[in-house]
């Protein structure tokens, strides 16, 4: 399978590119921005969009959708109780003084338990709210990887400060969802560098009491 990511935008949001070598079918999850930039990478591996997967609704992971939506016909996938981020993307532009996206037409929701394909690949989707009420994760089993969003981070968690946060309820997305996955899983988070489950059940200081 092909695996690009991608740091876009002002705050270097990871944008996952994941694609088939076979169908040439792919996803793109956290599309936050340079559009351009995420579109010459489908150009040069030949791969055509099925679905644009937004972990979660704020600003900087969502910023490119609708231009992405619109250069290639895939559908947007998002949780529903995500909404109200995207209702506030002007004040979320306004707070980190850059200009309001076009607005995103989410297509499908994503629900807890739900199974996007990629050629023969499985991605099932985990709903794991704390950061956003809607936030979510993609698990790969047959690869054992997890795109994370901002949910987990090596060495750290999603911040739970701005609205729809909660830090009890990330806290219990991550012990019920994320740390049964396998201790080898590759974890590849909204930011910042990769990490695996064992090593942040080990060395992670706001998972010490889970």
């Amino acid at each position: 399978m092909i695996h690009e990511v991608l740091p876009v935008g002002m705050l270097q949001c990871n944008c996952s590119i994941y694609g088939d070598e076979q169908t040439r079918e792919a996803i793109v999850v956290d599309p936050g921005d340079n559009v351009d930039t995420i579109l010459a990478v489908l150009r040069r591996h030949g791969l055509k969009v099925t679905a644009i997967v937004v972990t979660h609704g704020h600003i900087d992971h969502v910023a490119g959708a609708q231009a992405l939506r619109r250069a290639t016909g895939a559908p947007v996938y998002m949780n529903a109780a995500d909404q109200e981020q995207l209702d506030q993307l002007d004040w979320q532009a306004s707070w980190l003084g850059m200009a309001p996206p076009e607005r995103v037409e989410v297509d499908a929701e994503l629900k807890d338990g739900d199974t996007l394909a990629v050629g023969p690949m499985a991605l099932t989707v985990l709903h794991t709210p704390g950061h956003t009420r809607g936030s979510c994760c993609l698990w790969i089993p047959a690869e054992r990887k997890l795109i994370a969003g901002d949910t987990l981070f090596r060495d750290s968690i999603g911040r739970t400060d701005l609205p729809g946060g909660d830090s009890r309820r990330i806290l219990a997305s991550i012990k019920e969802k994320l740390l049964g996955l396998p201790e080898e899983t590759r974890v590849f988070p909204g930011h910042g560098e990769e990490t695996t489950i064992g090593r942040e059940k080990e060395l992670n200081y706001f998972l010490r009491d889970l």
